[in-house]
Formats: structure tokens, C-alpha cells, sequence
């Protein structure tokens, strides 16, 4: 039996034989390993990648719908199909999706932008989840549903939860799909980042949700985007950053850098990541404003909408923006801090504390955990303020109900 920690640590990596770029769940590193048939080490996982080439292997990935690619330059990258038929995709595709009333104000005078709106957030890890706590901040009832079957990240969940109520479904169960069928109903906004069809199976598509509750808007963030030859496709930020050529012009600009001071750059690697999830930070700010933007026709010209964002499109459109020079990136810039704690002094001058929410009345108690430090929001609207908010601290928190509407 494969022990995830294990498998974490062999198999996140990448692998330069083969310059292969691998899943961070430890089901898809099982998968992996059973492609290579080999052991779960990093050792052996690099001898058994050298046997096959990149293109071949993540061909086959793909095939068991298991995520990894080969690492690819922009040349290589706008060479590929799938990028040669998308180029031309919005990074925010907002789609007409269903007939409904236009949306009629209340005429109350709201503390914040989305004061009354309700989104049902059924995202996990980072983009997705980071829309969802970009529409709480602005005032939107936001409750996070997540599975109990699923693994979490406690420490991110704490921070991209924070301003939502968090409840868990099972929607294997009878119950729970019911109970979500009635959340539907009285819902603004759906919020979705499962694989492509995962939700179509379960009768949560965009248009079986228009259908059962007119006028929604259906937020739609995936991998590769809505058409082309990966539109099916899993993936995540790491994986885009990698088949998408940013790792290699990350490296290629450091190299660049280096060997203009005098230095030697022979054993630098091929591929250098990014020091965060860029297109996750960005593709979920994307969504939050194709959303509201959609939220505003249904106010003017009724209907429901699917907006689409994908970690592909935000690619091409941050690649759109031009580059630093090397010598800027890496000479004339801020440094990262070398850690996290304590926390360095210009990144204190932007954060806040976020206090731990009260869990709802029935709900099982959790740990405590009193407060956590975030990044305050960076939207300064000039006649909404933004809701700093509390923090669940768990994904379970809460009981699978609105709030009642201002």
C-alpha cells in the first residue's frame, strides 16, 4: 500500500529525463505509478519516465484522465492544437443560457455591492474558491459546499473560506442531492470547478440549473477552457504553467539574468515555476468580475448566464501583457520574503486578522483556532465598503441553509 506522504514526496516533482510535470493528489499519483509500473520513488519514477518521451506519456495521462503534461516552451506550446484553437477565447465568456424575468431591486440601500445575492460555491483548492471569496467579500450570502469524500487543504480552505459559510454534501446520497436541489432553487449565483461534465452527471449543468431556478448566473471555471482539442481535459495551475511554456521563459529570463552579472548558469535546470499560483489568483478574480458583470444583464435584460473562465485563457491573457526585462525581475525588484513567520514587514502593512466564525447552532463542534492573519482584500470600492468578515475554520461549520435576505 502506497502512503500518501510518500507519494507526495516522490512524485510532485519534475522530472527532467522526461520533463514531465505531475498531479499533487495522491490519486493521481497512484495512477502514475501505475502507468510507470514501478516503485513510488523518486529514483525509480525518474528510470522509468527516461523510457518514454514526454509527449507520449502525457498523451497517455490523458487517456486514463489523470493529470500531467510535458513541459514546453511558448514556441512549443502555440504549436500544440489545442492552442491554435483557442487563441482567440474571451478570458471571461459570458454565455445566454435561459429565458427569465429581468432581476427587480428592492430599492434598500445595501452596506455592500452584493448585499443580497446568495452563491452557491461548489469550488476546491484556489481559483474557484477565491471567486467565491471575492463575491463575500462584496456582500453576497456565500456558502462553500464541499464533499466529505474529497481530501482538503486545512490550512488554504481557512483562508479562501473566509467571509463564507461552509457546509458538506454528499451528493452520492439521495438526501444530500436533494438538499442541494433546494439550495438551487433560491440561489443567485452557482459557482462550479469540477472536471468538465463532472456536475452534468449529477443534474447541476448549467442548463438544468438555469431550468430549475431562471435567472442564475453559472460560474464556470476549468482547466483548458471550453473548446478545443483539451477542453476535457484535467488540470490545474501547475500543470498550465508547465504546458503552456511559463516555466521555461521563467527560466530561460533567470538564466538570462545570471550570465549578463558574470555568472554560470551550466547546471540550472530547463524549467523554473513561478513563486506562486499566479493563474489561480488571477482566473478567480476573472470569474468574480464575468459574474457580476452577468448579475448586471440580468438586472437590464433578464435571462440566466454561464460564465466561463479557464487557467488556459488567463494564460494567453497575462502573456498578452508583455514581460519584464530580466534585469528588472530579478536585480531592481523586492525580493520574496525568505519565510512566513514572522512575517515580513511589508506584507504585515497589508494584512488584517480574521476572527474564527461561530458555528452554527446543531453543528458539531471543530477545533479552535481563535484568528487567522490574511491579505486584506485589495478592492477599495468608493461607495461599498469590502467586508473583512470571519473565518468558518473548517468546511463544516455550518447547516445547509440560506440566511434570510436584507
Amino acid at each position: 500500500m502506497l502512503q500518501p506522504r510518500s507519494l507526495t514526496r516522490y512524485l510532485h516533482a519534475i522530472f527532467s529525463k522526461a520533463n514531465v510535470t505531475d498531479s499533487i493528489y495522491d490519486s493521481h499519483k497512484q495512477g502514475l505509478v501505475d502507468i510507470l509500473k514501478c516503485a513510488p520513488t523518486k529514483a525509480a519514477v525518474a528510470a522509468a519516465l527516461a523510457s518514454w518521451s514526454s509527449i507520449d506519456f502525457e498523451a497517455e495521462v490523458m487517456k486514463r484522465n489523470l493529470c500531467a503534461v510535458a513541459v514546453r516552451s511558448f514556441e512549443e506550446a502555440d504549436r500544440h492544437p489545442h492552442a491554435r484553437q483557442t487563441v482567440n477565447n474571451e478570458s471571461v465568456y459570458v454565455r445566454k443560457i435561459g429565458d427569465a424575468p429581468r432581476r427587480i431591486l428592492s430599492g434598500t440601500e445595501f452596506a455592500r455591492a452584493l448585499d443580497g445575492i446568495r452563491v452557491l460555491d461548489l469550488t476546491r483548492v484556489l481559483a474557484g474558491p477565491v471567486c467565491g471569496r471575492t463575491l463575500a467579500a462584496h456582500g453576497a450570502d456565500t456558502l462553500l459546499v464541499t464533499s466529505p469524500n474529497l481530501p482538503s487543504l486545512p490550512l488554504l480552505d481557512m483562508d479562501t473560506s473566509r467571509g463564507k459559510r461552509t457546509t458538506q454534501l454528499d451528493l452520492r446520497d439521495p438526501k444530500d442531492k436533494e438538499t442541494l436541489q433546494s439550495l438551487v432553487k433560491d440561489a443567485d449565483v452557482f459557482l462550479q470547478a469540477y472536471r468538465p461534465g463532472g456536475l452534468q452527471g449529477l443534474g447541476f449543468g448549467p442548463e438544468e440549473v438555469a431550468k430549475a431556478r431562471p435567472g442564475i448566473v453559472y460560474g464556470t471555471l476549468s482547466a483548458y477552457g471550453f473548446s478545443g482539442a483539451l477542453k476535457d481535459a484535467k488540470g490545474f495551475d501547475s500543470l498550465l504553467q508547465a504546458i503552456g511554456g511559463m516555466n521555461v521563459a521563467e527560466a530561460q529570463a533567470y538564466k538570462d539574468y545570471v550570465l549578463a552579472n558574470g555568472g554560470n548558469v551550466n547546471d540550472f535546470p530547463p524549467h523554473r515555476s513561478l513563486p506562486m499560483q499566479a493563474l489561480d489568483h488571477a482566473t478567480g478574480y476573472l470569474l468574480a468580475f464575468g459574474i457580476i458583470s452577468a448579475l448586471c444583464r440580468t438586472i437590464t435584460e433578464g435571462g440566466s448566464y454561464e460564465v466561463h473562465v479557464s487557467l488556459g485563457a488567463t494564460l494567453h491573457w497575462v502573456r498578452s501583457l508583455g514581460y519584464l526585462s530580466p534585469e528588472e525581475a530579478y536585480k531592481n525588484g523586492e525580493p520574496l520574503p525568505p519565510r512566513g513567520v514572522p512575517l515580513d514587514t511589508e506584507v504585515a502593512g497589508f494584512s488584517t486578522k480574521i476572527e474564527q466564525a461561530v458555528p452554527d447552532a446543531g453543528v458539531q463542534s471543530g477545533p479552535v483556532y481563535h484568528n487567522i492573519t490574511a491579505i486584506r482584500h485589495a478592492a477599495v470600492m468608493s461607495k461599498t465598503k469590502v467586508c473583512i468578515g470571519e473565518a468558518p475554520m473548517r468546511l463544516d461549520a455550518h447547516l445547509p441553509v440560506w440566511l434570510k435576505r436584507p
